[in-house]
Order: C-alpha cells, then sequence, then structure tokens
C-alpha cells in the first residue's frame, strides 16, 4: 500500500484509533503522543521536526522529538536520512513493535526539496561481510520529481 493510501486509510484518526495504534506498537497513547500521531497521518510525505513544530503549537519541540523518538524505537515511524532538511519522519506500515515490514526506498527531488516515498520499489538485497547484523536500510534516490520536470519545459 502507497503511504498516502495508508495515511488516509487512517484518516479521520480519531482519538479511538491512535490509541489502538499507540498500543499496537507497544507505546502508552498520552495526549502528545497522540497530538504528534495525528500530525504525521495528516502529512502526505514525510515531515521533518520542524514542521511537525510549526504545526503542533501547543507542543514544544522537546517533547514531539521523545514523541518520535519512541514511535521509531517501536516501529510506528521510519527516519529518513538524505534531503535539504536533514532527517524526516514517515509513518510506518508495520503492524509489530519488534519489525519493520515496510522498508522503501525515497526520492529527494533537489528542485521542489520534497521527499517521496517508492513503496512498491524494492531496496536492493546488499549481502553483508560475515559478523555483520542488518537492522534497517535507508536508500536516499536523487534527482527531480515529474512535477519539477513538466515544469521545466
Amino acid at each position: 500500500m502507497h503511504f498516502a493510501q495508508f495515511a488516509l486509510s487512517l484518516h479521520p484518526m480519531n482519538e479511538a484509533k491512535c490509541t489502538g495504534l499507540l498500543e499496537e506498537h507497544g507505546i502508552k497513547p498520552t495526549a502528545n503522543r497522540i497530538v504528534v500521531l495525528k500530525e504525521l497521518v495528516k502529512a502526505l510525505h514525510p515531515i521533518t521536526l520542524s514542521e511537525l513544530e510549526y504545526k503542533i503549537l501547543s507542543i514544544d519541540k522537546s517533547n514531539i522529538f521523545r514523541a518520535l523518538t519512541l514511535f521509531k524505537e517501536h516501529h510506528l515511524v521510519h527516519v529518513i536520512e538524505g534531503g535539504s532538511e536533514g532527517v524526516r519522519y514517515e509513518l510506518c506500515h508495520s503492524h509489530d513493535n519488534d519489525h519493520d515490514e515496510d522498508i522503501h526506498p525515497h526520492f529527494y527531488c533537489e528542485e521542489c526539496q520534497q521527499t517521496f516515498c517508492l513503496d512498491y520499489t524494492e531496496v536492493p538485497n546488499v549481502k553483508l561481510p560475515k559478523g555483520f547484523e542488518q537492522k534497517s536500510a535507508n536508500l536516499m534516490i536523487k534527482g527531480i520529481c515529474p512535477d519539477c520536470k513538466t515544469n521545466k519545459k
């Protein structure tokens, strides 16, 4: 399922759905965590901490960051590195607080600076040397998105 479709399947995200999703990932639902989760669901693209801070005026940056860190530890969000604004967060499709089920690459448009999920594109399998154990993968492809490419013509 594409990230935008996944997010829309959760919309509207009422308190009961938020509580259920947090509990499904082993996270105690609190008012702040529910607010942060609702904003992640609304975002159709991976979002930065600064963007979340701008949207959530009722919670300070450190509490938003703590919620995101906890969400990452419980596989409720992915952390995406490699865009111009540093780290971005997106809601996981995972239904397991111990394992990511939806590892996928991302595309960063150098024109509009948006990051897109490439849900239907496989991450290449990397054969690691003996003794190494993969915990996650982060593949960022950079270039120009279709909208920006069309607008250049």
